[in-house]
C-alpha cells in the first residue's frame, strides 16, 4: 500500500451512519477498515464496494480493539459510530444490565478504539477522531435515559480527550445528531420518534448521507482549528 494513503477505522459500519462514513471516506481516497460486532460480509448490501476492509469487532473487547489496531493498523482517522439506543422505557423501569450494555457500547466502546489508535497518531504527528454522539446527551430525551447519559459522556470524552491531544495535530471532535433515519432506530418506540421529530423546525428527519460529508470534513486536512467541539447536525433542533 501507498504510504501516502491515509487508513480509517470506522466502527459501527454495517449500516447506517457507520457505513455512510465508510463509504464517504473511501470515496475520499483513505483506506477503510470498516468495523461492526455484526459478522460484516462483502457482499452485505448493494451500497458497499468490495475495496472497504469488513471486520468483525466489539468494541467493548479491549483485546479484540488492540488486535484489530496491531493487525490492521496504524489508523491516521477514527470514526466511532458503534452504538446501542439501549432500554426505551423509564428510568426507575430501565433493568441494570440495559444501562450497563448501553454504557459499555457507547462509551466504553468509544474509550477503547481511542486508547488503541492515540499512541500511532500522537508518533506520526497526525489525526483525526470523530465521535458520534447525539443530540440527546446535550438535551436528554424522555425514555432514553441510558442512551442520553452515555452519549453526554461521549461529549465529555471528546473535550477532555481533544484537549489533551491539542497541540499534537490530533483533533478530536464529536457529531450531535439529531434522529437520522437508520436501521439503529428502527425498534424505537413511535412516541419517542414522534417526539424527537417535533422538536426539529426542519420537520423531517436526517439522513446518514448528510452526517458523512461533516464526517469527511472533519476526518480531513481541511479541518486544522477544531478540536474538542461538538458539531450539531440537527434541523435546528439545537439550542446551544
Amino acid at each position: 500500500m501507498d504510504k501516502g494513503i491515509r487508513s480509517a477505522l470506522v466502527t459501527g459500519a454495517a449500516q447506517g451512519i457507520g457505513l455512510e462514513c465508510a463509504l464517504r471516506l473511501r470515496a475520499d481516497g483513505l483506506r477503510v477498515v470498516a468495523a461492526d460486532i455484526s459478522a460484516v460480509k462483502k457482499d452485505s448490501g448493494s451500497a458497499a464496494p468490495g475495496d472497504l476492509e469488513f471486520r468483525q469487532l466489539d468494541v467493548t473487547d479491549m483485546s479484540a480493539v488492540t488486535a484489530l489496531v496491531e493487525e490492521d493498523g496504524p489508523f491516521d482517522v477514527l470514526v466511532n459510530s458503534a452504538g446501542v439506543v439501549g432500554p426505551n422505557t423509564f428510568v426507575w423501569e430501565v433493568e441494570t444490565s440495559d444501562w450497563q450494555r448501553t454504557l459499555d457500547v457507547n462509551l466504553t466502546g468509544t474509550f477503547n478504539t481511542i486508547r488503541a489508535v492515540v499512541p500511532n497518531m500522537r508518533k506520526n504527528g497526525w489525526g483525526r477522531i470523530v465521535n458520534i454522539a447525539s443530540i440527546a446527551g446535550k438535551e436528554g430525551n424522555p425514555k432514553l435515559s441510558a442512551y442520553s447519559a452515555s452519549k453526554a459522556a461521549v461529549i465529555g470524552l471528546t473535550k477532555s480527550v481533544g484537549k489533551e491531544l491539542a497541540t499534537e495535530d490530533v483533533l478530536v471532535n464529536a457529531i450531535a445528531p439529531a434522529v437520522i433515519s437508520t436501521p439503529m432506530n428502527d425498534n424505537t418506540a413511535p412516541e419517542v420518534l414522534d417526539y424527537m421529530l417535533s422538536k426539529i423546525p426542519m420537520g423531517r428527519i436526517g439522513q446518514s448521507t448528510e452526517v458523512a460529508e461533516l464526517v469527511s470534513w472533519l476526518s480531513s486536512e481541511r479541518c486544522s482549528f477544531s478540536t474538542a467541539a461538538v458539531y450539531d447536525i440537527s434541523g435546528g433542533r439545537a439550542t446551544y
